[in-house]
């Protein structure tokens, strides 16, 4: 397959939006709402615009991935400030056929070169292992809450830029989607049938579960 991968353009918006809902349709619950995350994150004070891709197959936005700031809190007092990975969003007839492993390397390689740290994001371990990350855990990073959870990974950019960095990683707060916004939102797109209990749902409530409260 041949794909090129660019920064988003003005004209790829709708596209991406479509794309982004057809990838998370029923993935992780009925219906989605990761298209209107892409939607509203565009005008965010945290969005890294430099760092928003898309893949294209034969003159179609068939991928994109998205970055925003974000924060660790560390444990001595200080702030770090990192990089937030997501969405990232392959349209079905093209995943698993590298599309998503490609965006997250040209992610990693500009986020690099631009001088940032370190990335973060929340997935399944069985995908983005393979890609590079690693436990957030290893550095002693824990979720906002104060957990430490196997969907939260880490890529170090540099070399030790984690290195003291233990704390709550802390997400932009655009990524806390407001559900009812977002299903106004998509009431500008087709009807599509929301479905419960997929095993990609049984999946994400196996992982999210994995969590492990730190100590005070």
């Amino acid at each position: 397959m041949r794909l090129e991968i660019r920064l988003e353009r003005p004209e790829d918006y709708r596209a991406v939006e479509e794309l982004t809902r057809e990838a998370f349709w029923n993935v992780y619950a009925p219906g989605c709402c990761e298209h209107y995350l892409v939607h509203i994150l565009r005008a965010d004070p945290a969005f890294l615009q430099e760092l928003d891709f898309v893949a294209v197959a034969d003159g179609v936005p068939i991928g994109s991935v998205m970055a925003a700031k974000g924060t660790i809190l560390c444990d001595s007092g200080g702030r770090r400030e990192v990089v937030t990975i997501g969405p990232l969003s392959v349209v079905p007839g093209y995943q698993r056929r590298g599309a998503g492993a490609r965006l997250l390397e040209q992610v990693r390689r500009a986020a690099r070169a631009q001088g940032y740290g370190a990335l973060f994001l929340c997935g399944d371990p069985a995908y983005y292992r393979k890609q590079g990350f690693v436990p957030a855990a290893r550095f002693g990073v824990r979720t906002e809450d104060n957990s430490y959870a196997e969907a939260l990974h880490a890529c170090e950019l540099q070399t030790d830029a984690l290195r003291g960095a233990r704390g709550r990683y802390c997400e932009a707060p655009v990524y806390a989607v407001d559900e009812a916004a977002a299903d106004t939102f998509d009431r500008q797109f087709p009807k599509k049938k929301k479905l419960r209990g997929t095993p990609s749902q049984q999946r994400f409530l196996e992982i999210a579960a994995q969590r492990q409260t730190a100590n005070p």
